[in-house]
This record gives C-alpha cells, structure tokens and sequence, in this order.
C-alpha cells in the first residue's frame, strides 16, 4: 500500500483525502452505508485530542457523566424548533425484542432532551447550580451524503451540557467553552481556527446562541470544528429545569450545550496533508518519532540495533511517542514512504556510520526530502527531539496561518465577492439579513461561517445588497 503513489491535492483533493484515510490506516468502510470503522491508528489519534480536551474541561469544574443511547420519540417533540432541526436526521427504532414498542425511541443524535429530563429531577435550588456535565459518547445522524470522518451516520464525540441560575453565566459558560476548543485547536493541532457567532439560520435548533471555530482546510473550504451553543431556557422550559431562587421564587434555568467529534480529524487531515500524506502535528501524533534501522549487511545488525535500542529506551522513558520498524522483509525506502504517509513528524535513520559517528539522521515530515533532513548527535538525544518536535509543531502552525490569510479576501463590490469565494473566504460587511444570506447562498453555494469575536472598527454596507451593516462575516464555501 505505502508504495502506490497518491492521487495528488491538486488533481482531486476529495479523492486525495479518501485515499490518505485508508491507506493510512485511520479509518475504513463499515458494513453498513454511511457508518466507519475508526482503526487503531485514528483511534490512537482520537484517543490523544480526547485526553487533552478531557484535562481541559475539568480545569474549567466540569465532570464526565453517561447518558443513555436511546431516547422517547415524545422528549423530541417538547422542543419544537429542536425536532423540526433534527427530523430528517433521526434514527428511530420501532420494534424490540420482537415487539412493536408502544413508544418508539430515537438513537440518540445529541443528548439535550434526555438530560434536560435528567436536570429537571436533578435540580431543585439555586444551591444546586451550576451543572456541569460532560459526557463522551456516540451519535446517530441520517446524512444522506457521507464522508469519512467529516459527515458520518455515526460519530465519536463529547457533549458538554451546563445549568445555570442566570443568562450572564450561561452566556459565559459558552463563550468559555468556545475559547477551550480555540486554544485547542491552535496550540494542540495547529489548526489556526477563527471563533465566532453563527448567523440565526445557521445556528443550533433551539438555541439562543450559536458559536464556532472555523477553519480553512487545504482547498480553502471551511470546516465548522467545534460549536458552543446558549440554549436560553427554551430546552429548560420544555423540560420543566428550574429551580427556587435565592428570593424563593421559582425561576428556569439557563442552560448550554456543546461539542467537537471525530470530524476534528479531518480538520488536521486537511490542514495539514501534503501528496505524500498525512503530516500530523507532534502535540496529537499518535508516533512522535520512528527509528529505521539501516542493515547493509547482517553483520551491521548487533551494533546497529544496540544503538537503536538505546535511544529508543531513552526517548521512551521521556515520555515522547516512538516506536523501532525493525521489520526485515521490506526496504528502508519502503519504511520511509510508509511513515511519510502515516504522518509521524520525525524519522530517525541509524545504519553503521552513524554508530561509528555517534550520530543519527533525522528527517522532519513537515519539510519533505532535503531540506527535512539534518545530521544530529546520538548524545543529549531527548533535549534535542524534544525541542525539534516543538519547533515542528510551530512550524505548521505558522505554515497554516500563513495560508488561510493567503486565502482570505476583502472584496470591495459583489463581483469580486463571487470570486473571492472562488479562491478562498471574503471577510465582508453583511446586513444580517437572512434573505440576503440565502440570496449569496444560491449564487455562490458560500454560507456565513461565523461573526468573529474580534470585529473592526466602524460600519459599512453590505457586500450584497448595499444596506447599513454593523459587522463583518467570514463567507465561504464548506464542508
């Protein structure tokens, strides 16, 4: 497989991004249509966002709970706008055990309905206030068009859900959350996201408030990576969440939900993967660093592996990621493009010159070919892996930020608007409109991506139809 030649970005990046997927062993086709098989390496990556994230949620006081996988069809239809949103996308289940249920019970597509319920037996007081519960868990979503990792029928995840007494804490809450998944996603991934506001037509069904982190991925599609969403008291209102005050009266409660799945891949996927590969950032990469023995000959072998093993013992005892391909029925060549393709960010390359030198060639995955490559010293081997890593992971940070700004545009009239969003993304005034919004949508096929947090002084007038408008939007074509 590590020997077939990619499709390259350029010529079909949907087919680029499959393909990188399957051979990389990340992922592959379920029996069932729609659904994915995440293998162990992707479960490897999964498993390093879901342990980061994990610390950082109970940095912030929140605490894992698990919810159930079935939900009565009847929670749905309490919050009007939440089922209308969902409808075509639920899985339902008629008949168990043989028998026709007397209710039937959706595979869950998110858990706002079923813990809403639980809240409501949960909290009686102010005293019991703030909730904060993160579950990681499973969902079923009908898509009708799938892609691995990024639209899925079922995906990994975690869902946060939050109670509070006051709308200035639920506020809060989501923008808190919004800035957990930004700084994620820059200093772990090295993925330059830009959060923001979603429009009203794009935000969550039944929410007050939608949040995002978007990002450019390498044919300058958006990618929603994340959301955070304030759900007012419409889910405490339609599940009766409230609670007596401090004056004894009783009031809803506010609440909040959000969540970032298995889709955060391929955000990495295509931020970062070159025509050979995957390139994975050194902070997630399930491998850090993989040694290829180099044996000209048998008798290389003892004095080779014992280098090998020695600093393989020392970095692994540091706590870096590393792993010996000592397999004897393929070439180094063959080595080398395997682990291009598998995305580890550093190779170490030992044959008997360099146990005679007491050095070892190291190549970066970032920089392809020679200018990746560097003669370094068997000695202090931990000290300078570790800051060659961190120099990795700046660098594809900066390599991402310097391409997303490349590819955003300030379009001065509609005409270049519509090429802007050809090229890339246009950061330009709206009047907030949703006719407006639907109007660019059915000329461009560009939807809002998000009202970003950070806004420019002053007003202007709308890219599209001219009329005062109080704030930029970030429009681009997307996943």
């Amino acid at each position: 497989m590590a020997d077939m030649k990619l499709t390259k970005q350029s010529e079909n990046y949907s087919e680029w991004y499959n393909q990188v997927i399957l051979r990389s062993e990340l992922a592959d086709y379920a029996p069932v249509r729609g659904c994915m098989v995440v293998r162990p390496y992707g479960t490897a990556l999964w498993e390093n966002i879901q342990a980061d994230l994990d610390a950082r949620f109970k940095e912030t006081g929140h605490v894992n709970a698990k919810f159930p996988l079935f939900i009565p069809m009847s929670f749905f239809e309490k919050e009007k706008e939440h089922v209308e949103g969902f409808s075509p996308e639920l899985a339902v289940v008629t008949i168990g055990g043989g028998q026709e249920l007397e209710e039937p019970l959706v595979v869950r597509p998110t858990s706002e309905t079923v813990i809403g319920y639980m809240y409501a037996k949960w909290i009686e007081s102010y005293r019991d206030l703030p909730v904060l519960i993160n579950q990681w868990a499973n969902v079923v979503r009908w898509e009708m068009r799938t892609r691995l990792f990024l639209r899925t029928m079922e995906f990994f995840w975690q869902e946060g859900h939050t109670a509070h007494a006051t709308a200035e804490e639920a506020e809060e809450e989501t923008l808190k959350i919004l800035d957990v998944y930004t700084t994620f996603a820059r200093d772990m991934a090295a993925v330059p996201v830009i959060p923001g506001l979603k429009s009203d037509s794009e935000k969550f069904a039944g929410a007050v408030r939608s949040y995002s982190i978007e990002a450019m991925m390498g044919d300058t599609k958006a990618l929603q990576a994340g959301t955070s969403h304030n759900l007012g008291q419409n889910f405490a209102k339609a599940f009766e969440i409230d609670f007596v005050d401090e004056n004894n009266t009783l009031q809803y409660c506010w609440t909040t939900s959000w969540g970032l799945s298995t889709r955060f891949i391929g955000a990495i996927i295509m931020t970062h993967g070159d025509d050979q590969g995957l390139v994975l950032p050194p902070r997630l990469a399930p491998t850090q660093v993989v040694i290829v023995p180099i044996l000209r000959k048998e008798e290389d072998r003892a004095q080779v592996m014992e280098a090998v093993n020695r600093l393989f013992a020392e970095l692994k005892a540091a706590g870096i990621r590393v792993k010996v391909d000592d397999r004897d029925n393929v070439s180094p060549g063959f080595k080398f493009n395997e682990w291009e393709l598998r995305g580890v960010p550093l190779r170490f390359e030992i044959g008997p010159r360099d146990v005679e030198s007491g050095t070892v060639m190291t190549a970066r995955r970032d920089m392809p070919g020679k200018p990746g490559k560097k003669v370094m010293p068997q000695e202090n081997v931990v000290q300078w892996t570790g800051d060659l890593l961190e120099e990795i992971q700046q660098a594809m940070y900066d390599k991402a930020v310097a391409f997303r700004d490349a590819h955003i545009f300030d379009p001065q009239d509609y005409a270049e608007f519509q090429q802007s969003v050809e090229d890339g993304w246009a950061f330009s005034w709206w009047c907030e409109d949703a006719a407006c919004e639907e109007a660019i949508k059915q000329d461009t096929k560009a939807t809002t991506r998000c009202i970003p947090l950070d806004q420019p002084q002053g007003e202007g007038v709308c890219i599209h139809c001219g009329r005062p408008a109080r704030r930029k939007v970030y429009f681009a074509r997307a996943y």
